[in-house]
């Protein structure tokens, strides 16, 4: 390992000189707002809301889990003081979701590992005795001043949308002129290293080298393997301003990085902070106003908003799928992409708040398949994939074992510990983007014939026992610990999958060798192992131990399969539940996540707000970010999930407008909320009661929806006329709607005011961030 002491350190100073975001129409909606005071009248809801959500600093950030944070989904920097000299300097860090190792000898965790690239330091003439920012969602940047016993700095900065630069503008007083920005380049090593023993033969790359031309600086990091990655900078004064322009590069093999990040800073600093900014935040402008949520809690609200911001600063459909700490990378015992929840649960608040342009994983694994064949033991590969626990963004797992990464493993046999649902489970992220958008090339290109690949995989190995069921060997259940007989993670995933193929073969017109297969594994499969306190992990262990993860609750969610739609299945939900999240101990943010999805499908609103708010008031960190042994960002990204849940839900082909809303949440409005069958949702609720409804059909698949309009309703088109209906049966009705047709829902005889306006909070919040 490269000694902390060969780290090169560059300083610059004053003598050196010089849709992605898809944003979609507008809101068909009229518009009009109250801005964070209820009774002002602002452009419109989404500024109000966003200028509200804004994180503020009023003392000095210390962590990752503190500062504001910038980024594109590739390049990404989080900020706060610098460790060890908090008075004297803030650290911008740099990193970027490509830059890797690529020695897959050495496995997913080690030789595949994401790699840190370093930090500037904005280095004041003066000692720092305060400072006030602002995240603005809207604009997503950070603007605010840095005060020092000399002066001030103010500052404004941003990772631009499609430039992938740092923009970093200062304009500091006169005492504060030699204020000075140093690059300190990080050690090129698996972050694994400060946590893990080093698999054998495993060392460090080389340390930076950097060079100077023409005004450009750039730290130069060879990897071993070949190839690597370049930072370079470039600080250009105008008037009284100095603005620092950043990018990162990645190349392998080739070592083309060098070239390709110089090119960009001298593009990027060609313009003024203000021309990057202007483009920057159109883009930005137009990607929140695809959908729109306000509620009275305003705590959850900003919450809910920063979430939208995190999920456009960390994916992107083309940027590698997000891994467990997005593209801040931190020290961190994960330094991958995690397949067995991390990646399902960053991704599901895609789909209802309508931004598919994120969608990475359906790309990667559409594009990467081929390496998923090779995750599977040899003589399984020529009619299986799977995806292990870790991989690295192109899907590759690399060597397999205690110290360099988890493989899918074989059923029955261990090593490797055979936990070979994750795929499967992906998938099912892939069929929710499909029946988001009813595009029918997601189910023909992708999901069908990796999902037939997947179960393929699990057919191997299902049996026949001694009562004609079929049975799995031994499976692991992510995260409990042991092997178990017909476990329920896999006989869950197992079940949805046959289920799957068949319904989408159906769609495609397929008539595929395998589906009396699939149909015999629905009607001969094991039933789920239970026991006196609800779902086991499986038929040899049962749930007697405090644990985070919900993998044996998939089939509730969100598999949507069992629903409670009998007493008995609802009291078995119930008392699975209880038992689950009863064990204080190894309990963890999502384990709250997870449960208030869970109630929110059992129509449960208190207790789902009651969740929420353990999650919030024990796991969720000043900026939102979030940490067990080190930092990841799926739990708060599935929170956001939660309260889509408490909002909307589409499973089963009915749409349920505001179905688990707690009592103290009487006003709420939404608009072109995605539901599945690909319908945009705006609803308003009003004084404890939903006032109006409207669906806006973009694919003419079949319309039910459950609206919770109490008393006799009218169904007019969006040129009021009525519109034929029936009766669908408790409490929902079945619309005709045609491909670009709309269906406006109200009580009989009402007419109320379609505006969509942000709610007056129930009472004031503390804003996310330090506030003084």
């Amino acid at each position: 390992m490269p000694s902390p002491s060969r780290r090169t350190v560059l300083a610059t100073g004053p003598a050196l000189g010089g849709a992605l975001l898809a944003g979609g129409p507008q809101a068909r909606a009229q518009t009009r707002t109250r801005a964070a005071d209820p009774d002002s009248v602002a452009a419109d809801p989404w500024t109000a809301v966003l200028d509200d959500a804004d994180l503020v600093w009023q003392r000095m950030p210390r962590t990752w889990y503190e500062g504001p944070f910038l980024g594109n989904g590739f390049l990404g920097s989080g900020i706060y003081a610098e460790p060890g000299a908090e008075t004297r300097a803030v650290r911008f860090n740099v990193q970027h979701s490509e830059v890797q190792d690529h020695r897959p000898e050495f496995g997913s965790l080690f030789g595949l590992a994401r790699l840190p690239i370093g930090w500037f330091t904005l280095e004041p003439a003066g000692t720092i005795t305060g400072l006030d920012w602002r995240l603005r969602l809207e604009d997503a940047e950070l603007t605010g001043t840095l005060t020092t016993d000399k002066g001030t700095l103010t500052l404004r900065a941003l990772v631009h949308d499609s430039r992938s630069v740092l923009a970093v503008e200062v304009t500091p007083s006169d005492g504060e002129r030699d204020f000075r920005w140093v690059f300190h380049p990080a050690d090129a090593i698996s972050p694994r290293a400060a946590f893990k023993p080093l698999p054998d033969g495993y060392r460090g790359n080389p340390p930076a080298e950097v060079v100077e031309d023409d005004g450009v600086l750039t730290a130069v990091q060879p990897l071993l393997s070949g190839g690597g990655h370049a930072t370079a900078w470039r600080e250009r004064t105008r008037g009284g301003t100095r603005t620092l322009y950043v990018h990162v590069a990645h190349s392998y093999p080739k070592s083309t990085a060098p070239e390709r990040a110089v090119a960009a800073v001298r593009g990027a600093s060609a313009l003024p902070y203000d021309g990057l900014a202007r483009t920057h935040r159109a883009r930005w402008h137009a990607y929140y106003r695809k959908s729109f949520l306000s509620l009275p809690d305003a705590r959850l609200q900003r919450f809910y908003w920063i979430q939208l911001y995190k999920t456009a600063s960390a994916a992107r459909r083309d940027a590698p799928v997000m891994a467990t700490s997005g593209p801040w990378l931190e020290p961190t015992p994960w330094p991958n992409t995690w397949w067995n929840l991390n990646v399902q649960l960053e991704y599901w608040l895609i789909h209802g708040s309508n931004h598919l342009e994120l969608d990475a994983v359906t790309r990667a694994l559409g594009e990467f398949r081929d390496n998923l064949a090779k995750e599977v033991a040899e003589r399984y590969r020529g009619d299986s994939l799977g995806i292990p626990r870790t991989t690295d963004p192109q899907l590759v797992n690399g060597a397999a074992g205690t110290l360099t990464g988890y493989g899918v493993g074989i059923p029955g046999q261990d090593p490797p510990t055979p936990e070979v649902g994750n795929l499967t489970w992906a998938l099912h992220n892939v069929w929710l983007s499909y029946r988001h958008t009813m595009d029918e090339s997601i189910l023909r290109d992708v999901l069908f014939p990796l999902l037939r690949k997947a179960v393929n995989y699990y057919l191997h190995f299902l049996e026949p026992g001694a009562d004609g069921r079929l049975h799995l060997p031994a499976t692991f259940s992510p995260e409990y610990g042991g092997n178990t007989r017909d476990c329920n993670y896999d006989l869950m995933l197992l079940t949805w999958g046959c289920r799957t193929l068949l319904e989408s073969a159906e769609l495609l017109g397929v008539d595929d060798e395998s589906a009396p297969r699939w149909r015999d594994v629905l009607a001969r499969r094991a039933d789920y192992p239970t026991d006196a306190n609800g779902f086991m992990i499986g038929a040899d262990i049962p749930f007697a131990k405090s644990h985070r993860h919900y993998s044996h609750l998939l089939a509730v969610y969100p598999l949507y399969e069992l629903t409670g739609r009998t007493p008995d299945e609802r009291a078995l939900i119930e008392r699975s539940l209880a038992h689950w999240v009863g064990f204080e101990g190894a309990l963890q943010g999502y384990t709250f996540t997870g449960a208030a999805s869970m109630s929110a499908l059992l129509g449960k609103g208190e207790d789902a707000l009651a969740y929420l708010g353990e999650l919030m008031t024990r796991f969720i960190q000043p900026n939102t970010m979030y940490k067990e042994s080190g930092p990841v960002i799926e739990t708060p990204l599935s929170a956001a999930q939660s309260l889509h849940d408490m909002v909307c839900q589409s499973w089963g082909g009915v749409v349920r407008v505001f179905p688990a809303l707690p009592a103290a949440w009487r006003d709420l409005a939404v608009h072109d909320f995605r539901t599945q069958g690909a319908f945009l949702l705006s609803a308003v609720r009003e004084g404890g009661a939903t006032r109006w409804v409207r669906l806006s059909s973009e694919a003419g698949a079949p319309c039910v929806v459950r609206h919770g309009i109490p008393g006799p309703v009218e169904v007019r088109d969006g040129h009021g006329r009525p519109l034929h209906t029936a009766d669908a049966g408790d409490g929902a009705i079945r619309i005709a709607l045609r491909k670009g047709e709309s269906a406006l829902i109200t009580a009989r005889g009402d007419r109320p005011d379609l505006t969509v306006a942000p709610v007056r909070p129930a009472e004031a919040a503390p804003r996310w961030g330090q506030p003084a």
